[in-house]
């Protein structure tokens, strides 16, 4: 087809109209105000918080009698509210997906799953932390503690983990099943051995962002996890206690007025931020998953 139009005037080199420079230049503004505005607020936090983050401040617990405004116990909480939580949605998170995407029909059902995985990404924290206050909290008897956290969050990184587990599945060649079930295996073999190693790197990538969501959480945690900032003294029993994890201790610092403590949390939680998400990019360019 002759890309020429009735004037003469190619479609390829027809002429730029002033209203085009003028919104590619408002694209570049905007662009650079949000990179401005994300570094004068990581540098402010970092400016104000570094000074206060030493080796007393991450080694030690907060105590009014020793004067102590530590953090260790926040550390060792999120530690825990990490583990359990992955514990519990990974293996039902990735079983979600497989059965999402390799054995369940495209229908209602499946549509109606995939549409309640969707609204739970949407749903505010606060909602989800007065939910689990009383079912988990009330209802199952587990008051505040980690444990009450942890199911809180399973639920709210359970879309994290299914749809980008799905999205990583979808990645793998239609070639690789047709070829493995050619060949006589079973389903869940070629499940087992072809799709899920082949698809291995997105869901670790979803494991890792479902570890930002955790770390980065605090509404839900205040009503499930509480505010406990005790040292742990079983390694089991501790889950059943109240614990407070890093953000929710930030929000405890700075309701108190007490904002250098609070700056020195919030340093240490972008450096933590800023190192997942570096990770995540890192194996998404490495193992091509986006593509």
């Amino acid at each position: 087809m002759n890309p020429k139009l009735s004037n003469g005037m190619s479609i390829l080199r027809k002429k730029r109209r002033p209203v085009d420079g003028l919104l590619k230049g408002v694209i570049y503004v905007c662009a650079i105000a949000v990179v401005a505005v994300l570094f004068y607020m990581l540098t402010y936090i970092m400016v104000r918080g570094l000074p206060n983050v030493t080796w007393e401040f991450l080694s030690t617990a907060p105590s009014a009698l020793n004067k102590t405004v530590g953090i260790l116990p926040g550390i060792i909480n999120t530690l825990y509210m990490i583990g359990i939580t992955l514990l519990i949605a990974t293996p039902i998170g990735v079983g979600a997906a497989i059965y999402l995407s390799e054995y369940a029909k495209r229908g209602r059902i499946v549509r109606a799953i995939e549409f309640t995985t969707e609204t739970l990404a949407g749903i505010p924290s606060v909602l989800y932390g007065l939910f689990g206050a009383v079912f988990f909290g009330v209802t199952l008897k587990l008051g505040y503690s980690i444990l009450a956290g942890a199911f809180t969050l399973v639920i709210m990184i359970l879309p994290i983990i299914v749809r980008t587990t799905q999205e990583a599945l979808k990645t793998v060649p239609e070639q690789y099943r047709e070829g493995a079930l050619g060949i006589g295996t079973t389903k869940w073999y070629m499940i087992r051995t072809i799709i899920l190693p082949s698809a291995l790197p997105g869901v670790i990538t979803a494991v890792i962002l479902a570890i930002g969501r955790i770390v980065g959480e605090s509404a839900a945690l205040i009503f499930t996890s509480g505010i406990g900032t005790n040292m742990p003294q079983g390694f089991f029993s501790h889950a059943m206690e109240s614990g407070a994890t890093l953000t929710v201790q930030l929000y405890t610092y700075a309701a108190k007025g007490q904002n250098e403590s609070a700056f020195g949390i919030a340093a240490v939680l972008v450096i933590i931020v800023l190192a997942i998400n570096l990770l995540t990019n890192y194996m998404s360019k490495k193992f091509n998953i986006n593509k």
